[in-house]
């Protein structure tokens, strides 16, 4: 099990939370997803024989948002 923290440009209400979180759960072993909107993060932990970053990171993206460092 691993963990992620990604920063995250374009989020402004709880829709932008909740539209990142499903589309971040969408993924193969995705075991949570915690938005924080105030900071402008999101948390992840998966399991990393079923996914990457690079693929979480691409949900978000597709979902309209900005990944940042």
């Amino acid at each position: 099990m691993a963990s992620k923290i990604f920063s995250v440009d374009g989020m402004s209400c709880d829709h932008c939370v909740q539209t990142i979180q499903k589309a971040v759960k969408k993924l193969s072993g995705i075991r949570e997803v915690v938005v924080t909107l105030d900071k402008k993060e999101v948390r992840v932990d998966f399991d990393e024989s079923e996914t990457d970053l690079e693929a979480i990171s691409g949900k978000i993206t597709d979902a309209g948002f900005e990944v940042v460092g």
